[in-house]
């Protein structure tokens, strides 16, 4: 019988090594599996990637993982935003590496690396900084910069509902980068706020498949499912 849903914290963060890249789903604070942060951090692991949106906010979620010196790298799109206290506090003091990426391209990149696309090309960042150092190419009269997927070893996502296959919805913004998250990585935990019985989710409903997910946490708060 195939059942995702761990028992436990400890279960659900079991084998994340040190150096990984980690895919951490939200958009800002919406949407962001901030308890399996919490876990992430119990589990000491250190010189992280970190492929977020942005750089975290406060001195909770992502930023309390980078100010308790955790994160080696960041890549994402927007490392300033209000409250990105640690991130610059870091970053001002060499502590910290950053990757720029446009938000689409970003985007794009975890898509590739979810569908089995290799490197793909796109006229964002042509001219600038960001492309600086990269192939380029003219295609239809254009020029585009050569992106590569960008595949984590393990993705943190956070879901409205979910099945014991995996199978998961999201709730309006926080569907965001989680759903494409979910697809990138050798290892998708989820922490789900709804558990719901198999065959409860209508198909039409599901965003990301079961057959992307590897483990589910229950973690109970907002609204009940309408």
């Amino acid at each position: 019988m195939i059942d995702k849903i761990v028992a436990s914290m400890a279960e659900a963060m079991a084998g994340i090594r040190g150096g990984s890249t980690i895919l951490l789903g939200g958009f800002g604070a919406v949407g962001q599996p901030n308890q399996l942060i919490d876990g992430l951090i119990e589990t000491g692991a250190r010189d992280l990637v970190m492929v977020a949106n942005n750089a975290g906010t406060g001195r909770k979620g992502l930023a309390r993982l980078m100010e308790l010196g955790r994160v080696r790298r960041v890549i994402c799109s927007f490392p300033r935003s209000t409250g990105s206290v640690v991130f610059e506090e870091l970053y001002r003091a060499g502590k910290i590496e950053l990757e720029i990426v446009p938000q689409g391209t970003l985007a794009e990149r975890m898509r590739a690396a979810g569908a089995g696309v290799g490197a793909f090309y796109t006229p964002t960042a042509v001219g600038t900084q960001l492309a600086r150092g990269k192939e380029t190419r003219e295609i239809n009269g254009r020029m585009h910069v050569l992106e590569y997927a960008l595949k984590g070893d393990v993705a943190l996502v956070e879901a409205w509902q979910a099945d014991r296959w995996g199978n998961l919805t999201y709730r309006k913004s926080g569907r965001n980068f989680n759903a494409v998250m979910a697809t990138a990585a050798d290892c998708t935990i989820v922490q789900a706020q709804h558990l719901v019985e198999l065959g409860a989710l209508d198909p039409e409903a599901i965003v990301t498949p079961g057959i992307f997910v590897d483990r589910v946490l229950h973690v109970p708060y907002g609204d009940p499912p309408v």
